[in-house]
């Protein structure tokens, strides 16, 4: 299991912009981005860890993929209230897959458990996968969640390569996971 780790991610932190821009102007030029020939991913992340969004952005679209995140939509509320709650199944029903940016601090939060337990009510579980990040120099303490669902990691072969485990054990390419 090769969990990629915080710094690893973010090294993707420039990877998709030509010039330094802030984190929010990076993600406002992610929301105007075209949806031609893309797949729409619906990513789950933690408040706050907007940086760590950032990167997993720009690792998730050397794959070609449209991305969606409540960064990108200012009609949604702050709260967790019933509106937000039907503008993210709105959200959810519009794309193929879920990518859960499941850092430590993501794994606490009750809102992002509610979010992936919902999506595996409303989605085939294999259009789910987790992205764990785990601190620099230490053991991730998701482990039990990997056991449930398909999750990027890591190849063992090509340490730039980055492949899907599928929750019954095989692994596939993340091209062909999103492909699916």
């Amino acid at each position: 299991m090769n969990i990629i780790s915080k710094f690893e991610l973010l090294q993707f932190k420039n990877a998709a912009r030509i010039y330094l821009k802030s984190i929010e102007e990076s993600l406002q030029l992610f929301k105007e981005e075209t949806k031609n020939l893309k797949i729409p991913v619906f990513i789950v992340y933690q408040k706050g860890e907007e940086e760590l969004l950032e990167c997993a952005v720009n690792f998730l679209k050397c794959f070609e993929i449209l991305v969606y995140a409540n960064w990108v939509d200012e009609d949604i509320p702050e709260n967790s209230d019933d509106i937000t709650q039907q503008h993210i199944q709105q959200k959810l029903q519009e794309c193929q897959k879920l990518v859960f940016v499941a850092t430590e601090d993501a794994l606490q939060s009750k809102w992002l458990n509610w979010i992936l337990r919902y999506t595996k009510t409303q989605k085939n579980i294999a259009d789910i996968a987790i992205l764990p990040i785990r601190e620099d120099y230490a053991d991730y303490g998701g482990l039990s969640l990997l056991e449930s669902y398909a999750y990027i990691q890591k190849s063992d072969v090509d340490a730039k390569t980055y492949n899907v485990q599928l929750s019954d054990g095989k692994i596939i390419s993340v091209e062909h996971w999103l492909s699916s």
